[in-house]
């Protein structure tokens, strides 16, 4: 019963931590409604970024992410927006930091203001990722998304996936199928595979790919992707 009441408290936390996102978006949206004309910076009208501010198609899941890194999809980029030593302690493969305030610093520019891949913004949760997604899309840069739930939801999914209990569904099964899977493409090893082969190999990690902006004007794009 305990248990049961913590995780309801968890998940209306989580509910309002997400309504006010929404409703800092709107604030931050409207906000640009109101300056004057010859203040208002490039990019998108504020009525579209509203719109945009309200849209949960920004959003990709943690399976998501994991089959574009198992089918090694080059047409993503992973951002970072974590700072230097967060990233250092952990971050996902061929992943690229770019603190949040440095988004919109030239370097940072260079990796947004190109339409060859798709950037998928992550942070510990969602807050900062979307942080940068809004930023982004005040600019109009098309193809940003943010890594729902960040890489606390990447842990829960894909490197720890829960179990499915017998009462579940066939789905629930073939969901922790493919995230066992992708997690040992990732690295972990399991009880049961580690007895069934006496010497087992461990997979080194890809190293990471250099991406360079290419030559746009004075910025470069991005070469290469998950």
């Amino acid at each position: 019963m305990k248990f049961e009441m913590n995780k309801f408290e968890n998940s209306r936390l989580f509910s309002y931590r997400y309504l006010f996102l929404a409703l800092l978006l709107l604030i931050v949206a409207s906000g640009l409604l109101l300056l004057p004309k010859n203040n208002k910076q490039q990019g998108i009208t504020p009525e579209a970024l509203l719109a945009n501010a309200i849209s949960p198609e920004r959003y990709m899941s943690s399976d998501k992410l994991a089959h574009i890194y198992v089918n090694q999809d080059p047409s993503y980029v992973v951002v970072d927006v974590r700072e230097k030593e967060e990233f250092t302690t952990y971050s996902l493969p061929n992943s690229i930091n770019i603190p949040l305030p440095t988004l919109l610093s030239d370097d940072g520019m260079a990796y947004l203001d190109q339409n060859q891949y798709d950037i998928v913004f992550v942070s510990n949760d969602d807050f900062k990722a979307n942080q940068a997604w809004i930023l982004a899309n005040r600019y109009g840069f098309k193809n940003m998304h943010v890594l729902k739930g960040g890489l606390q939801s990447w842990f829960t999914t894909i490197i720890n996936p829960a179990k499915p209990t017998e009462q579940m569904p066939a789905e629930a099964f073939e969901t922790y199928s493919f995230r066992k899977a992708a997690s040992m493409y990732f690295g972990v090893a399991y009880p049961e595979e580690v007895k069934i082969i006496k010497k087992p190999t461990v997979k080194k990690a890809a190293p990471k790919k250099v991406v360079v902006p290419k030559k746009k004007k004075k910025k470069m794009p991005i070469e290469g992707g998950c």
